[in-house]
């Protein structure tokens, strides 16, 4: 095993900002710290109107040096010119044609495997990592323990790389980071206050500074 290690980074996911004042709280979060990218959540809005919400979040993201990554809607991606697409419906084979359609033009990621089976049958696909957690369901002050135990479990078996689903809490992001997850994904922890998405940014900062992943040899 090598002595590298890498420092976990953020994934910030928009679900629970509204059309109103999301550009602003982004702004806001985005000039807390580091953020690896940003996840651009559609949360049942129609396609014009998704793609009239997602616009400015995206070149916002961009400016920020932040990848900027539109769920399940390709068609989005491609005209708002994002950096990656997600899709969370679970779905190996719809991966696996996202993954052959589109990288490595475009990051190619993926949510909604329950099951160790149904996620290393969706890291045959090769995408550019794999999220555990559902989106949206982060209401609680802490992640659910099926997150974190596959995650853990992914973290310690393969290559790929995973993001998994904090909390509520931004404390939430220390119970995360020691699954050995490379990135910690928060939406509620970060945009459940107005006004204090930077500070909870550097905190959750703050925390990733004290872990670290080993970085297994080739």
């Amino acid at each position: 095993m090598s002595d590298e290690t890498i420092r976990q980074r953020l994934v910030l996911i928009t679900t629970p900002l509204s059309d109103d004042g999301a550009l602003e709280a982004l702004r806001r979060a985005l000039s807390g710290g580091d953020v690896a990218s940003v996840l651009i959540d559609p949360a049942g809005r129609e396609n014009a109107a998704f793609q009239a919400y997602a616009e400015p979040l995206v070149a916002l993201a961009q400016e920020a040096g932040a990848a900027a990554i539109v769920i399940d809607d390709t068609r989005c991606a491609g005209r708002l010119k994002a950096d990656g697409v997600h899709l969370t419906q679970g779905d190996a084979a719809a991966l696996a044609e996202a993954t052959s359609s589109y990288q490595p033009k475009l990051i190619v990621g993926a949510s909604g495997f329950e099951t160790r089976h149904d996620a290393l049958e969706a890291g045959e696909a090769m995408p550019d990592y794999i999220l555990f957690g559902r989106l949206g369901q982060d209401a609680d002050e802490v992640p659910h323990a099926k997150t974190l135990s596959m995650a853990e479990w992914w973290s310690a078996m393969v290559e790929i790389p995973c993001i998994a689903l904090g909390a509520r809490d931004v404390e939430s992001v220390a119970d995360v980071a020691q699954t050995g997850a490379e990135f910690v994904a928060l939406g509620a922890a970060i945009f459940a206050e107005p006004g204090k998405e930077a500070e909870k940014i550097a905190r959750a900062n703050a925390i990733l500074d004290e872990f670290e992943v080993p970085v297994e040899d080739a």
